[in-house]
């Protein structure tokens, strides 16, 4: 059997899609004639926890751990508030931003290189190189964000003859919140280098969007190929739906991911609809930043909003299941329609209708699209978006809003673990 060392930072009891994709990863490969061995922080600072998830990790999986240090610890001295989060890719708009925010994002940008964890680099790489060497792995595989994990793979490659493939999650130069962090040139300059070094060096690129493969295509002659996230197939549980008409986001809303438009046509049909007033309902699942209720509160839909928190993945997909619609939001720019963010394939799976808010031609609304699966409107449609609310409504009304979705098996984890396999055995 094939031995595959697995480099993360991310893991159970951490919460998150990208928590979730090498979870069930490493669940399948030995399905595959893979036996996968989990490298982790021994003492990470995770800024969102599930302790639910730590009961789906497998039981004979290898996990091997080494201490980290992290400079969250010092920066929450000054500012815990602003810290936590900072940690948790909520930075409050520049106009909004106090000047502890400033400092911090400039501190995070130009000291902490690639990122906050790079600490972790060094001593990975002098444990693994001995690691490695006396139990003969021949395949590493990193996965970032953070992309300090890929200068742990980038050291070890340097060191040992062996397969290396770097997982990119998202983006790394062109992702959004760099434009934030107040990046000197200097800064950039490494940014850019180390992003070069790491797509040259490795042996195999996987990217989850084509977008982010088009992107890497004219940056490296590495191969690349897409591996998106997915759904676990499990047996739907039976949950009965909301009795409202319930319109649900579950995961993080950041500020710049805020459809003022959808809100605005929300309020237009509650104060034209008395039926709809009566029955709508938006819950919003996970951190949600403060500029969003802000302008949820002006859009005067106070009294149809229940914000519940960070909730676990089992109470999550119970939410998407119950919802009468689901929410699904990116960020309206030229540089995040490459991001296909996982909460999309939770959401094929429940097969609720979903309403999807994003940049033109978002690589998600492809997948919305040929799957059968729900409707796409970019941020400016505001009427569009308010006549398809109203039909889901009406059908809502005759206990006839269902979605007939079709090719979703391709997204579940064992296939996508069957894809991995198959790069990793190459």
């Amino acid at each position: 059997m094939k031995k595959a060392l697995i480099i993360t930072y991310y893991w159970p009891p951490a919460g998150g899609p990208g928590v979730q994709r090498w979870l069930k990863f490493v669940t399948y490969l030995k399905e595959f004639n893979i036996e996968p061995i989990v490298y982790i922080p021994k003492n990470p600072t995770y800024p969102i926890q599930d302790s639910n998830i730590k009961n789906e990790i497998p039981r004979d999986v290898k996990i091997i751990t080494q201490p980290i240090f992290e400079p969250y610890g010092f920066a929450s001295k000054f500012s815990k508030k602003n810290t936590s989060t900072i940690s948790k890719g909520i930075i409050p708009e520049q106009k909004k931003q106090h000047w502890k925010d400033k400092l911090l994002l400039w501190i995070r940008g130009n000291f902490f290189i690639p990122d906050a964890r790079k600490f972790w680099i060094k001593p990975s790489i002098k444990f693994l190189t001995s690691y490695i060497e006396k139990h003969s792995i021949d395949t590493i595989i990193t996965t970032g964000p953070p992309h300090s994990i890929h200068l742990i793979g980038l050291g070890l490659k340097e060191k040992h003859t062996l397969k290396w493939i770097a997982d990119f999650r998202d983006p790394w130069t062109t992702i959004g919140y760099h434009q934030k962090l107040k990046l000197s040139d200097w800064s950039k300059k490494r940014h850019l280098k180390f992003e070069k070094q790491v797509l040259d060096t490795s042996d195999q690129l996987i990217v989850t969007s084509w977008g982010t493969l088009k992107e890497f295509e004219t940056k490296t002659n590495t191969p690349i190929q897409v591996i998106t996230n997915g759904f676990e197939e499990t047996k739907a549980l039976k949950i009965a739906l909301d009795q409202k008409f319930t319109l649900s986001h579950i995961g993080s809303l950041l500020s710049e991911r805020n459809p003022k438009n959808l809100w605005l046509a929300l309020s237009e049909l509650v104060k034209e609809n008395n039926d709809f007033a009566q029955q709508f309902q938006l819950k919003l699942a996970g951190v949600v930043s403060k500029a969003i209720i802000d302008s949820i509160y002006d859009a005067k839909l106070k009294d149809h909003l229940t914000i519940l928190g960070y909730i676990s993945h089992t109470e999550a997909l119970r939410l998407q299941q119950q919802s009468q619609l689901l929410l699904l939001i990116e960020i309206d720019s030229e540089i995040t329609k490459a991001i296909i963010p996982g909460k999309l394939f939770e959401y094929l799976k429940a097969q609720r209708p979903i309403l999807g808010i994003g940049p033109k031609n978002a690589d998600f609304s492809t997948i919305i699209k040929e799957t059968n699966s729900g409707t796409f409107f970019l941020y400016e449609e505001k009427e569009a978006l308010k006549s398809q609310i109203l039909k889901y409504f009406n059908r809502y009304l005759e206990n006839d809003l269902n979605v007939n979705s079709k090719n979703i098996q391709k997204y579940t984890r064992k296939s996508l673990t069957e894809q991995l396999s198959i790069l990793i055995h190459k």
